[in-house]
């Protein structure tokens, strides 16, 4: 043990010997990261592959406090750091703190009485093993039987991974947060190939993953795929499930930043000076908000800083973080910021927060309630290779994947060509027919950076289908 109750080594055991190397005039922020990680994968109907992983990283913050009142900052990041090496990183972290210009974003670093933590400090950093795909396991071998004896191929990949964050100050912060992050792809093909059908699952710990239903829910997609029917492109009254709708939703987020906002670089720039908050954004009264606590997507309560950004600063870390409204009612009330970044822009300081919710007001329709009630239009099953086009009015375009289905008459009639698609968040927000029963989702572009979000399905009048697309 060291002298400060920590194991010789650990994450925690790292932060003190950086932050035992502070100096007069050098502020240090140590940040360490432990992953362990957990997988199954499997391709027609067979299990493939497993394996269990771990990784521990330590990035040292160095700040130059000079005479002039300006500071400069140095960073430098280790995996696999030792204790033994730490002295060198701190003195890499120094020299390039002394070269660096004057920091934009200097501030005073957060203290003990601002910043707040979810878990004991001292506590061995938090693990994950094969134990936690264990029940889901079982689940997955049933239905891996059954998809072959009903001709179906099963695909796919099951992932569980726990961080624990450490982060320490020269201000005497001791923070950390144990973050469970797990994600499940199921893909569903006809025996010829020519059929394809995805689903998608987040979750904390398996333990509330049904693979059998997701299962049910391609087979059905599958049938669908029975009948192929030909649509040009066009404008169409359009359902998005809602894992499209995260993806949709999280290129809105991470674009709705108050420094870009303020300069007039984004769709959020009001015309002739300053930000669109307080604008009407949404045609039904729907509320995009993050909460640390929001149950089944619980994310660290405190800013964790690696680097400085556009609305991030190394200089906020441990600030908390709260119930974050980003748009009320179909307002916009907030945009994501730093303490500088919300000064620029003349607004509060709203930190991002690492999760995502999309709710309308009273709505408890499901997917399945708004396809009966569609006279005609389109169900998509989810998109990618989503890539932004314009800055300025957020425009995005990518391609719909695995089943786009024309409704009619409240009955899915079969399945159609894919699309590429041209569309703007804040636009589709505009032409928002209906809001479903928020649920929590996985998105498929953005699972590998995010995956805490709970949307609803939406109906959205004129979705821009803007050229047929070969993609399958």
């Amino acid at each position: 043990m060291s002298q400060n109750g920590t194991a010789s080594g650990s994450p925690q055991e790292l932060v003190e010997r950086v932050l035992a190397e502070a100096r007069a005039g050098m502020d240090l922020v140590a940040i360490a990261d432990e992953h362990s990680t957990v997988n199954l994968r499997w391709a027609g109907n067979t299990l493939t592959t497993n394996g269990v992983a771990g990784t521990r990283s330590l990035t040292v913050i160095a700040i130059d406090r000079r005479a002039d009142g300006t500071s400069g900052v140095g960073v430098v990041a280790r995996s696999g750091a030792l204790p033994g090496q730490v002295a060198d990183i701190v003195g890499a972290a120094r020299a390039a703190a002394r070269s660096a210009a004057p920091a934009d974003d200097a501030g005073e670093l957060a203290t003990p009485d601002q910043a707040r933590s979810d878990a004991q400090w001292s506590d061995p950093p938090a693990r994950t093993d094969v134990t936690v795909l264990r029940g889901f396991a079982a689940d997955l071998g049933e239905t891996l039987r059954a998809a072959q004896g009903a001709g179906r191929k099963l695909y796919g990949f099951a992932e569980h991974e726990m961080a624990s964050t450490f982060v320490g100050t020269s201000s005497g912060l001791r923070l950390r947060h144990d973050q469970p992050t797990g994600r499940l792809e199921l893909n569903a093909k006809s025996p010829d190939m020519a059929r394809s059908a995805w689903a998608g699952a987040a979750t904390r710990d398996f333990s509330d993953v049904d693979v059998v239903g997701l299962d049910a829910s391609l087979a059905q997609r599958l049938e669908w795929q029975a009948r192929r029917l030909e649509l040009p492109a066009g404008r169409y009254e359009t359902l998005l499930p809602p894992g499209a709708v995260a993806d949709l939703m999280i290129n809105f987020y991470w674009e709705a930043g108050a420094r870009g906002a303020a300069e007039g670089r984004t769709v959020f720039s009001k015309q002739g000076g300053g930000t669109r908050v307080g604008e009407r954004l949404a045609a039904l009264p729907v509320s995009l908000f993050s909460d640390p606590a929001y149950p089944g997507l619980e994310c660290a309560p405190f800013v964790v800083a690696h680097e400085s950004g556009q609305d991030s600063s190394v200089f906020d870390n441990g600030l908390p973080t709260g119930p974050t409204s980003w748009i009320a009612a179909g307002t916009l009330s907030a945009l994501h910021s730093s303490r500088y970044s919300a000064g620029l822009a003349g607004l509060p300081v709203t930190p991002a927060v690492d999760n995502l919710v999309l709710a309308g007001e009273d709505s408890s329709a499901s997917l399945e309630d708004m396809i009966a009630s569609t006279k005609r239009g389109l169900l998509v099953t989810c998109l990618w290779y989503i890539r932004e086009v314009d800055p300025q009015t957020l425009l995005l375009t990518g391609l719909t994947r695995d089943g786009v289905y024309l409704i009619e008459d409240g009955s899915v009639a079969g399945v159609v060509n894919n699309f590429r698609f041209n569309e703007t968040p804040v636009g589709m927000l505009s032409r928002l027919a209906e809001a479903g029963a928020t649920t929590r989702t996985l998105p498929r572009e953005w699972n590998d950076y995010f995956t805490r979000c709970a949307m609803p399905p939406l109906r959205i009048e004129a979705f821009n289908m803007s050229s047929v697309s070969q993609a399958s």
